[in-house]
């Protein structure tokens, strides 16, 4: 049975009137919920989360503390997978995350799976984030990103407004995809591309200053760039130069073994 609740959730939290929280659903310490806003019985919300108004979050989020959730979003709808059966999944958000106006996140597809999504992740206006996608920590979404089911995107990484992301696709730690890109294929850490079809530009270098890499390795990423996309080489033959030149660089230790798990291949 659902129910109304207007008084405080606890230590400063309030829930409006007309917003519905199911009996069953659990709120943290310090949970505000807008008007008109439906939380359904399962549903965990983390101490201090902001829930905006008409907001939807259905019993299979764990929305983790101190997030906030803006007008129009809906978590944890089914999803929209034709092998979905009804059985039990999760969304499953880190701490501090923003999710803003009318943004869309599905749960797992195949029972017990989960679509993850880590901290301090930034979610922009009308995001799409499908079944069984995996978001790293401090990921941002701009405006209507939709990503594919299985979608897995790094720590650090942006991807720019208007993007599609096809099915599997991986994005790297520290990738920058420039906005109005289509992505149909693995995009390297480290590296910024952008357009339709999407072209790898270089390294992200202005994100990899901000987050206090060092000069030397941002120098080898562009050298690990020009030999990967300039160098006249294939794949194999990039890799092994780079292992034998640069492989002593954490960063480009790290791009090497991505490209190598590569199942769908890198962004040519």
């Amino acid at each position: 049975m659902s129910k109304r609740i207007s008084e405080s959730s606890g230590q400063g939290g309030a829930i409006h009137p007309s917003a519905i929280v199911e009996a069953g659903a659990r709120l943290g310490a310090g949970v505000s919920v807008g008007p008109f806003s439906i939380i359904l019985a399962g549903a965990e919300i983390g101490d201090g989360c902001e829930i905006g108004s008409h907001v939807r979050i259905e019993a299979s989020v764990r929305l983790g503390p101190n997030c906030r959730v803006f007008q129009g979003a809906v978590l944890g709808s089914p999803p929209q997978d034709l092998k979905f059966r009804g059985e039990a999944t999760r969304l499953v958000i880190g701490e501090g995350c923003v999710i803003r106006e009318y943004a869309t996140l599905n749960p797992g597809t195949g029972a017990g799976s989960e679509t993850q999504v880590g901290v301090g992740c930034l979610l922009m206006a009308y995001t799409h984030v499908a079944h069984n996608c995996r978001l790293g920590d401090h990921v941002i979404l701009a405006n209507s990103v939709n990503l594919a089911g299985h979608v897995s995107v790094e720590d650090y990484a942006s991807v720019g407004g208007v993007t599609p992301v096809h099915q599997f696709v991986r994005i790297g730690a520290h990738a920058f995809v420039g906005g109005g890109s289509r992505v149909a294929q693995d995009v390297p850490p480290f590296l910024r591309g952008a357009g339709n079809p999407l072209v790898i530009t270089g390294p992200n270098s202005v994100g990899l200053q901000r987050r206090g890499f060092s000069a030397e390795s941002i120098r080898a990423l562009h050298r690990a760039h020009r030999l990967l996309y300039r160098g006249g080489l294939n794949t194999s033959q990039a890799l092994a130069r780079l292992e034998a030149e640069l492989g002593a660089v954490a960063e480009v230790r790290q791009l090497i073994d991505f490209v190598r798990a590569s199942a769908r291949g890198i962004v040519k």
